[in-house]
């Protein structure tokens, strides 16, 4: 019964932090649990923002966690809708903006990351959007559906994951579409140019327009509206709408101001956890979007602002605050579906570490799997349109073994055997 006198208290509403609560409560954890988000949601998903929801393929109420009667009967105190101003290190407390002040005996920080912002003449008018929040979605999906019924055009500011699946929803409800993306392909950074151009293929067979090697210099309009958009290059687009999808940047002002150990932005930002993911503090923990952990199967340090992250980081953080011995060492892992194309990818290979990308499968029909490799070591696999391999992909890359690399590339080899 030591539990029942204990307080565990997880700052942020998002999936880590509504999983944390869930754990600890299933692991038998006897004492209080207080849940804080920002947001007047209840904790959900995020993929659906950008997918099923924002498409209207799913309904609202899919996106969430959990039922909200589910709080009440796991006994998770909810205060939603609020905000933390400050974490007292000393006396171990939490303090709400409107003055409630929280005593915890274990806390987790799971505070999520915010859109970066253009900063360009025109951002404050009502026609410019950004996708994070489920309020976000709401809005969008409304506005989507009424450029596809006028013939509007919406104009993407990045090629990553958010710019291209947004695209794909837009595409489906009729809008017309601009992509404005810096580099030559989209997803540059992070696939590489080759497999960026079956991206930039799949999106303009179905009506995409790409504006490569250009960024936007100003959104104009009036009375709030958006008019069109200009670019660095000269260029002007008509635009009724503008996305904004330029990344996120890690939510670490109240880490910061409470003295922990942080990670510079030039290393992906964060809050600097270790493989337990504890912070510098030995009684903070932080877990999702916000962690930058010691990655013990990877050997350096990372920070992943997936889906995978946050539905498996909040439990890990969550046994950990519990006194259980843990390594987080999951390969990292995230989806995406764009039209009739999904994939999926395991791994981490950022650009310059890896010397080799192979690729097994019909690249024409868009039915293959991509590995990048360093020494002839699998780093990351990604499947596109090819299911049931992210097991033997992630057993590749655990095993850190070099491969064959004729076998890795024929399609009649089974991967499984080549871990073997």
């Amino acid at each position: 019964m030591v539990d029942a006198h204990r307080t565990f208290v997880i700052v942020g509403g998002g999936l880590a932090g509504a999983k944390a609560a869930e754990t600890l409560r299933a692991e038998g954890f006897t004492g209080r649990v207080i849940l804080i988000g920002d947001e007047r949601d209840h904790p959900y998903e995020r993929p659906p923002l950008s997918k099923g929801y924002l498409s209207g393929k799913e309904e609202r109420d899919s996106v969430f966690v959990h039922e909200p009667a589910w709080y009440a009967q796991a006994d998770v105190e909810l205060h939603l809708g609020q905000t933390v101003v400050a974490v007292d290190r000393d006396a171990k407390s939490v303090t709400l903006g409107e003055g409630t002040v929280l005593h915890y005996d274990k806390l987790l920080l799971a505070t999520g990351a915010e859109p970066r912002r253009l900063d360009i003449p025109g951002t404050g008018l009502a026609g410019v959007h950004h996708l994070r929040r489920l309020a976000h979605a709401d809005r969008l999906r409304h506005v989507l559906a009424a450029l596809g019924r006028d013939n509007g055009h919406l104009v993407i500011a990045g090629a990553g994951w958010i710019g291209l699946e947004v695209a794909a929803a837009a595409r489906g409800y009729g809008a017309e579409v601009t992509v404005v993306e810096p580099e030559p392909t989209p997803l540059h950074q992070v696939i590489g140019p080759e497999l960026g151009q079956v991206f930039t293929e799949l999106h303009r067979e179905h009506g995409v327009r790409f504006h490569f090697g250009a960024r936007l210099t100003e959104i104009t309009g009036q009375d709030g509206a958006v008019f069109a958009v200009r670019t660095d290059d000269g260029e002007e687009h008509p635009a009724h709408g503008v996305l904004a999808a330029i990344g996120a940047a890690p939510r670490t002002a109240l880490a910061e101001a409470a003295g922990l150990g942080l990670v510079d932005r030039a290393h992906g930002g964060g809050i600097a956890v270790d493989a337990s993911l504890r912070t510098s503090d030995p009684d903070i923990y932080a877990a999702g979007d916000v962690a930058a952990a010691q990655h013990p199967l990877l050997g350096s340090r990372l920070r992943v602002e997936h889906w995978a992250n946050a539905l498996n980081g909040g439990p890990a953080a969550a046994r950990a605050m519990l006194g259980q011995d843990v390594s987080y060492d999951r390969v990292p892992y995230f989806f995406s579906d764009q039209y009739d194309l999904g994939l999926e990818y395991s791994g981490w290979a950022p650009p310059g570490s890896y010397d080799q990308v192979v690729m097994r499968g019909d690249a024409g029909k868009r039915q293959m799997i991509v590995f990048w490799l360093k020494d002839r070591r699998v780093l990351a696999g990604m499947n596109i349109n090819v299911w049931d391999v992210t097991d033997p992909i992630q057993q590749l890359i655990r095993s850190g073994a070099p491969v064959d690399l004729e076998a890795l590339a024929d399609p009649s080899v089974p991967l499984g055997s080549l871990n073997s």
